[in-house]
């Protein structure tokens, strides 16, 4: 689950402090029960309009690219014109590897 941004946070905070205020005004209610039926009410509605602000726009990675469109190892580059038919060059093929950790898993360690 994502976390939620400072504008989620705000918008939604906000809402329930304004709304409770209003709601407790408008009903001018005084009971117990109702005073938590106007914070419920309050609440939910903070949460449905923190839920509903729009989340910032991601950045363009290879994972999100087209499947089947050449990747390229330097962010925010594509290919240049006319280079779809030929292979890319050796350093943008290159992409760093994970450390092979499965090669030492037979190794002992020196700390015993």
């Amino acid at each position: 689950m994502p976390r939620p941004t400072a504008a989620q946070l705000s918008y939604g905070s906000v809402t329930v402090v304004f709304s409770t205020l209003a709601m407790l005004l408008l009903f001018r209610t005084g009971s117990g029960i109702g005073i938590a039926a106007v914070g419920t009410a309050a609440l939910a509605l903070g949460l449905l309009v923190s839920v509903t602000v729009p989340a910032p726009a991601r950045r363009h990675t290879a994972k999100s690219a087209a499947p089947g469109a050449p990747a390229s190892a330097h962010r925010g580059t594509a290919p240049a014109a006319g280079d779809e038919g030929r292979a890319p060059a050796p350093v943008q093929s290159r992409i760093p590897a994970a450390r092979a950790a499965a090669r030492r898993v037979g190794e002992h360690s020196l700390r015993h």
